[in-house]
Formats: structure tokens, sequence, C-alpha cells
């Protein structure tokens, strides 16, 4: 396993990967810091996600449209409303 993008040039041996089905994938997104900081910067600017909330009745509904492709913003359910 490597975590993070190693110092120097790393090569892959595909055809070893290959037998096994292993994969080697990889990601720029950045760690907890440049999370923190993205965070940061849209409390300050005010930037919030778009989002529907839903009570825990309305699940079943919910998922009903996100079958047929009926949704607009991210579902959210709200706790208060867990029985």
């Amino acid at each position: 396993m490597n975590v993070g993008a190693p110092a120097e040039s790393l090569e892959v041996p595909a055809f070893a990967l290959i037998p096994s089905r292993r994969s080697w994938a990889g990601s720029s997104i950045g760690g907890i810091c440049e999370t923190q900081e993205v965070l940061d910067f849209c409390a300050e600017h005010g930037i919030v996600p778009e989002t529907e909330l839903i009570s825990a009745d309305d699940i079943n509904d919910a998922y009903e449209r996100a079958l047929k492709s009926d949704v607009r913003y991210r579902f959210v359910i709200d706790a208060a409303t867990f029985a």
C-alpha cells in the first residue's frame, strides 16, 4: 500500500498486478489540511451545498425519486425526525 505521492518516480510492474486482479489508483484531492482549508474558505465566503431536507418518514419517497432521477439536490435526512 502506498499513501501519498512518492518522492521519486515509481515503476509499477503492470503484468505482476494482472494475475492477482490487483489495481493501482491515486487521488489528488488532498489530505486533512487541504480539506480544512476548503471548508474554512467556504465558511468565510458563505458557500454552502444545495440540499433538500426530508424527514425520516420521507425516506422511501426520496429513494423512489432517486430511482426516477427526480432529484435536483442532495437529500439530507433531519435526524430529529427519527423515532
